[in-house]
């Protein structure tokens, strides 16, 4: 097959609510076979990436695709030809899951993945879906640091998994001494802190990374030697930078007017949909958003939603 030719490839994410994930291997007989992979396969001529999605369900899994979000878009290149996946998460559907094909396929959970091997590919995969959906940033500035550790308290017993650390009032060592606070108390929960835009800090305090700023974005050659790196983006250009630097993922803002920067230009969610789908790394919607804008985040291609006060 030729080097130069993309197959264009739909590939499913399957997600039951408590957020297990279904992962296929593939049948004896096809290049790969014993790998373990996402189902889905290729989009054939004169179907869209979603027509394809549900075909390919139909017949490998016996199943009836109702709810499917465009999610990541990733081009690996295999020794046999290089693929452009696109990826989308399934959250509802009809009918019992058969193995069509003969393989066979287990349940997984986000960063405890127990079959192997897994295609190349998928690595990336594997690693954004252990993000959650909900990515709350600090507002002690308004709440007060103790009010607002109460409440951070209150949201980490609810599930809250993600917080990025975000006080640029504060003093170096008040920063200090309330990131170290968040920190401890996220990490009794298992939940992931970044810090705005403060690599030396992150590290000092055992945090888990780090957001960067969209100027850091600008400056930076190579990506900040943390765990996991988020990036501020306002536009696709910026959204690109990130992808180059090896960012884990991207927020993109302002979606919404805010009431932090009223009259201030917001993208829409047409714009903000049309940067978003195709991107190879998760997307957080950002900007005068509420808990119940999910779902049309989703349908924009938005891994999840930022929230700053709504989150508390």
């Amino acid at each position: 097959m030729s080097q130069n030719k993309v197959v264009e490839v739909s590939a499913a994410v399957l997600q039951r609510p408590d957020g297990f994930f279904l992962l296929a291997q593939r049948p004896a007989g096809k290049i790969w076979a014993g790998y373990w992979e996402f189902p889905g396969g290729k989009v054939e001529p004169g179907e869209t990436a979603h027509h394809a999605l549900v075909r390919e369900l139909r017949e490998e899994l016996g199943i009836e695709v109702q709810t499917a979000y465009p999610w990541l878009t990733r081009v690996f290149t295999y020794p046999h030809a290089a693929v452009r996946l696109s990826f989308f998460r399934v959250m509802e559907w009809s009918g019992e899951l058969h193995p069509h094909e003969g393989q066979q396929f287990f349940w997984q959970q986000p960063a405890e993945v127990t079959v192997s091997p897994i295609l190349p590919a998928n690595a990336p995969i594997l690693r954004a879906l252990e993000l959650p959906t909900l990515y709350a940033i600090s507002n002690a500035a308004e709440l007060g640091v103790e009010p607002f550790l109460a409440s951070l308290q209150a949201k980490l017993d609810g599930g809250l998994r993600l917080v990025q650390l975000r006080e640029k009032h504060l003093s170096c060592d008040e920063l200090r001494a309330l990131a170290q606070r968040v920190v401890a108390l996220a990490h009794t929960h298992g939940a992931k802190v970044l810090l705005n835009g403060d690599v030396a800090l992150a590290h000092e305090v055992g945090a888990d990374g780090v957001q960067l700023t969209s100027t850091q974005l600008a400056e930076l050659s190579e990506r900040p030697a943390v765990d996991w790196c988020g990036a501020s983006c306002h536009n696709a250009e910026e959204l690109r930078r990130a992808e180059a630097l090896g960012c884990d993922f991207a927020l993109l803002s302002p979606v919404l007017p805010t009431q932090s920067h009223p009259g201030a230009a917001n993208l829409g969610w047409e714009s903000f949909s049309t940067i978003a789908i195709g991107s190879s790394i998760p997307v957080y919607a950002l900007g005068g958003l509420k808990p119940e804008d999910i779902r049309t985040a989703w349908r924009c291609g938005a891994h999840g939603i930022a929230l700053l006060r709504q989150a508390w």
